[in-house]
């Protein structure tokens, strides 16, 4: 008994030195992207540094639901995923306005951003690689962090087409991309917290 607590205990102090160190880069990262954005006029760095904020609030409730009840972290991943769709419908909507007034993307700033962002997305992303097959909460962390590394190869690449070929409407297209992306992995911690709640039900 005493060995598995100490087990369970070090379980819990790794999933909240992993959690504590992803929501720290995350939350900086929100703030540099969100102003590289800004001054960049590009939707799809705004897009990525939403994103970013979205995976601070993931983690922050992970770290919350560490030692809760299954209920809790079902809820944790529930609302991780209520804020994802909203952020994917946010994209899309800012998309249509760039669209319709028009935009000037710095393809250079989207490029350096986008390649600050994999470095550090990568390196969080192989930290909560070991909770991937985890609870319902980690699972949701994971698969955040799993859509910034594609977002961030996608900015990329349209800050190469900006700044190379001047199509400044493969910033729109990266930010619809992203947009739908993250809509579809909302979906899926969406309906991994309804199956966790039938398994709750199930066992009562």
């Amino acid at each position: 008994m005493n060995c598995e607590c100490t087990q369970h205990a070090a379980t819990n102090d790794s999933e909240r030195k992993t959690l504590r160190i992803a929501l720290c880069l995350n939350s900086m990262m929100f703030i540099v992207g969100m102003a590289a954005g800004l001054w960049a006029q590009s939707t799809g760095l705004m897009a990525d540094a939403l994103d970013m904020l979205a995976d601070a609030s993931a983690y922050a409730l992970g770290l919350i639901a560490v030692n809760r009840s299954a209920t809790f972290k079902k809820n944790s991943a529930r609302w991780s995923g209520a804020v994802l769709l909203l952020l994917g419908l946010g994209i899309v909507v800012e998309v249509a306005r760039k669209w319709l007034h028009g935009s000037d993307p710095q393809g250079l700033i989207m490029m350096v951003f986008a390649l600050l962002s994999l470095f550090v997305n990568v390196y969080v992303l192989r930290s909560l690689s070991k909770f991937r097959q985890g609870e319902v909460h980690l699972r949701a962390t994971w698969i955040f962090t799993k859509v910034d590394v594609i977002a961030n190869l996608g900015v990329f690449a349209s800050g190469v087409l900006v700044h190379i070929e001047g199509w400044r409407l493969a910033d729109l297209v990266i930010g619809v991309l992203i947009g739908s992306y993250v809509i579809k992995e909302a979906a899926e911690i969406l309906q991994s917290s309804n199956r966790t709640e039938v398994k709750i039900r199930s066992r009562k």
